[in-house]
């Protein structure tokens, strides 16, 4: 960090990174005001100099039930502080101004309401296992070969769930994609965008943040790419070896959350 300018934001990743659905990650909860002795004296996270926002290409659950179930875990969090992929999902439709076949789940759609969906000419892919059927999917087929623009709300290719690793969304989408020879637009994580308007209004630039997350890809890989610094956590999706997947390689690999934040609090500020 001696040739960027002084940390000012931290974005942390949720799923995988502090939480794995409804468990935290131990520790986790205390590092967000995590304490240690400097010159100064007592530095917490929470009153340090910096802004934290959690971003998260979570499609599963809308924002108001996402922060639900961070307090339940007992993390203090507030809902200004998170920026999900949905949020950036629903900006770019109200850019285009059009009509989507919403592939998400139902717990997401609440982020959605206003959005008209009627006679769709857009189609929009998010984690939705209950609609990845040949019928529905078929339906996505013929409305972009018909022209409509394919939003993918992340590519991420799995995820980490209590008994193990599942199917992500972007095998679903790179199916589309290649059925109907298109590329599709995506929204979340690892893009430059997504991480850029994450920072939006915190008057920090990308030299200024460091984001932590579970995904080397999409967490590290696409905030080094935004100009940020990544630390990657061997908890949640992370598998062995996963530092070797990304060039740059992450500026530091942490056994978990709580261990990131004291590297942070120690050497970064």
């Amino acid at each position: 960090m001696s040739a960027r300018r002084a940390l000012k934001a931290v974005l942390v990743d949720l799923n995988g990174t502090l939480h794995v659905e409804d468990s935290a990650v131990p520790g986790a909860q205390e590092a967000l005001k995590r304490q240690v002795t400097d010159s100064l004296g007592w530095v917490q996270l929470r009153s340090a100099p910096v802004t934290i926002r959690f971003v998260t290409n979570t499609t599963k659950e809308c924002k108001r039930d996402l922060l639900e179930r961070l307090r339940k875990l007992g993390f203090d969090i507030a809902e200004n502080e998170i920026f999900t992929s949905l949020t950036a999902a629903r900006n770019l439709l109200e850019q285009k101004k059009v009509r989507p076949l919403l592939l998400v789940d139902d717990k997401a759609l609440p982020d959605f309401t206003g959005i008209a969906t009627d006679d769709p000419n857009a189609v929009v892919v998010g984690l939705a296992p209950e609609h990845f059927h040949y019928e529905m999917m078929n339906r996505a087929f013929r409305l972009i070969l018909e022209g409509a623009p394919l939003i993918a709300i992340h590519k991420a290719r799995y995820f980490k769930k209590k008994g193990g690793l599942a199917l992500g969304p972007g095998p679903f989408v790179s199916g589309l994609e290649y059925a109907t020879d298109t590329t599709a637009t995506v929204v979340g994580k690892p893009e430059k965008t997504f991480f850029l308007e994450a920072l939006r209004g915190t008057g920090c630039t990308p030299e200024e943040a460091v984001m932590i997350g579970d995904d080397c890809r999409d967490d590290v890989g696409g905030a080094q790419n935004a100009g940020m610094c990544g630390i990657l956590v061997r908890t949640g999706k992370y598998r062995p070896a996963d530092e070797d997947k990304i060039n740059p390689a992450p500026y530091l690999t942490c056994e978990s959350f709580p261990e990131a934040v004291e590297h942070i609090l120690k050497h970064l500020l």
